[in-house]
């Protein structure tokens, strides 16, 4: 879709330092389970079909569950800008466009990790149904739970790697 010309897109983005390396943090979104330890309650992720050959390569195929309403999403996964990082891109699902760039930006205490997203709204009655749910307030909170989990995820991990040292 060219973004330019289809319809209006806007920029979120929620940075986080993070007291790992951005290779662990790589490796702990390239782990099977990573979608559903990132997704708050109440929101119910399904795993339909994950044709990936890597974090960067190939589709993954989910659809959330908001109660009993459930939202399918097609997403194609892509290298990032940088060699830490991966992008997925929206093929099918509630959006009119939708962009997710996964940062995992090196520091010399740890590492950044960055979201930053360009998205658009569909016109209309779904436009306005996605406004509520991937936009505004719900979307930080969203990222806000999503860095939490991680790095809570990453504390055990450096935890367990001490442990067995």
């Amino acid at each position: 879709m060219n973004t330019d010309t289809a319809v209006k897109t806007s920029i979120f983005e929620h940075r986080s330092n993070m007291p790992t390396t951005a290779e662990a943090l790589f490796a702990f979104h390239s782990e099977p389970g990573a979608l559903q330890k990132l997704t708050p309650p109440p929101i119910l992720p399904q795993l339909l079909n994950d044709a990936r050959t890597s974090l960067t390569s190939g589709e993954l195929e989910f659809r959330l569950w908001f109660g009993p309403f459930p939202v399918k999403w097609v997403a194609r996964h892509e290298p990032g800008p940088i060699p830490t990082s991966f992008v997925d891109r929206m093929v099918e699902g509630p959006m009119a466009y939708w962009e997710h760039k996964h940062l995992f930006e090196p520091l010399p205490e740890g590492a950044a990790l960055v979201d930053h997203i360009t998205l658009a709204h569909k016109p209309g009655l779904p436009g306005l149904l996605t406004r509520l749910i991937f936009d505004g307030l719900p979307l930080r909170i969203l990222f806000m739970y999503r860095h939490w989990r991680t790095r809570r995820a990453v504390k055990r991990y450096e935890g367990d790697k001490r442990n067995h040292a």
